[in-house]
């Protein structure tokens, strides 16, 4: 079983000055800290508005930092919000590409539709059609990683002509591609497009070996590909927090992992949001807590060898670790990953390369049969010439003399433009 950290960028109220400033660069350590410890995946979101939830709205920036000062983390976005209000096709897939190329291939691409009203109200994308908008634009923005050129789409959400959609990523056909899961139907709908599940269900480590086992089986038996390539990997979060001491432990990590589940809770199930003023910190503060709740890999290295024993057995194929939530402060957090290098991960990493091996064996067959599925890369019999303008170039055509103006439209809007020599000059 592999390793993850994920990152939301969460600053709970009161903000202090430079408060943003601290957390982005106390994460950059965070990640080249567990980069030289081991683990094997980052994973940063992208949210927009959600006041002391997320703070992280541009992930394919940070992920670029991370690139340069790490060696051989993988760099997940977890996720990329694909309805074309948030990112044009076209614009993900060069994101996606560029960012492969400056980490030298190790990025995963994670996708998601998005769910909470503040984001989807913000750039107005009708919640009633965020699926489909997933799916169309998901589809074709592998196909723009993999075809030179894009033949173009007509599509329903949108449309764009034919171009060559450069750079081409260093993985090929594209980087692993995975979707946000938060129940056990859009488990099941991960296992037939053939993409990764990132799952945020908070599964119990008991219930896990249900949810792996209806995955691969629905993998094996149904997978009809969404991209260009299969993924099939389960991964899942857990809390996290290690000290050779439990109480330690509990008070480092406790109330951090309650705050993330609150203020998810607050966005997206139950909570009104004032944009500015809403104190969600304050909140969760006067909230009751229910003191029975499972605490997840959060206790003494013993514990959470235990907990994710629990994971590793039921076929898991990585837990990705929520630490940096609430309150929690930059040193335990490297201290904690430190003690979990080195007291848990290495029996972990060992078996991991058995189990990798037998499971690329035993779905050989489903992944060679899936493959046989994938969308076509349709194409043009003709690709169309593209004139810088158009209209310019019929008018030089008739009657421009070699120094002279042309009264030119564009969006509705009337400029001149200055012709000498063979040069354009929009004036």
């Amino acid at each position: 079983m592999k390793f993850g950290l994920f990152y939301e960028h969460q600053i709970p109220r009161p903000w202090q000055e430079g408060a943003e400033h601290k957390l982005f660069q106390d994460a950059l350590l965070q990640v080249e800290l567990a980069d030289k410890l081991g683990f094997d995946y980052i994973w940063e979101v992208e949210h927009h508005f959600l006041e002391e939830y997320s703070h992280s709205s541009a992930p394919e920036v940070f992920l670029a930092a991370c690139s340069q000062r790490t060696k051989q983390i993988r760099l997940g976005h977890g996720i990329v919000l694909m309805p074309p209000a948030y990112n044009h096709p076209a614009r993900v897939a060069e994101r996606i590409a560029t960012l492969d190329l400056v980490s030298n291939g190790r990025v995963e691409w994670g996708t998601g539709e998005s769910a909470s009203h503040m984001e989807l109200g913000g750039f107005k994308v009708d919640p009633k059609c965020k699926k489909e908008m997933w799916e169309e634009c998901t589809r074709e923005a592998a196909k723009m990683m993999t075809q030179s050129p894009y033949p173009g789409y007509d599509g329903k959400h949108f449309s764009m002509p034919p171009r060559n959609v450069i750079p081409k990523p260093l993985q090929t056909p594209h980087p692993p591609p995975w979707v946000a899961c938060s129940s056990r139907d859009s488990l099941r709908f991960a296992a037939r497009y053939g993409l990764g599940a990132l799952t945020f269900a908070f599964v119990d480590a008991a219930e896990a070996k249900f949810w792996v086992e209806e995955y691969y089986e629905i993998f094996e038996k149904e997978c009809k590909p969404l991209t260009q390539r299969v993924n099939p990997n389960i991964a899942m979060v857990s809390g996290f927090s290690c000290h050779e001491n439990e109480e330690t432990a509990l008070a480092r990590g406790l109330d951090g992992f309650r705050f993330f589940r609150f203020a998810l809770a607050h966005y997206y199930y139950n909570g009104s949001q004032t944009p500015g003023e809403t104190d969600i910190w304050k909140l969760y503060k006067q909230s009751e807590q229910d003191p029975s709740e499972a605490r997840a890999g959060i206790g003494t290295p013993e514990q959470v060898r235990e907990h994710l024993e629990v994971m590793e057995n039921a076929g898991v194929d990585q837990v990705v670790f929520i630490q940096q939530a609430g309150m929690n402060q930059h040193e335990h957090i490297c201290e904690s990953l430190k003690l979990f290098a080195d007291k848990v991960l290495p029996d972990f990493k060992e078996r991991d390369i058995e189990h990798t091996t037998r499971k690329n064996e035993q779905l050989a067959d489903a992944i060679h049969a899936a493959d046989a599925r994938k969308p076509e890369l349709t194409s043009r019999s003709e690709i169309p010439i593209v004139d810088s303008y158009p209209v310019l170039k019929k008018k030089l055509e008739e009657n421009v003399t070699e120094t002279d103006e042309v009264e030119m439209s564009e969006d509705g809007k009337k400029f001149l433009l200055s012709i000498e020599g063979g040069s354009r000059q929009k004036k």
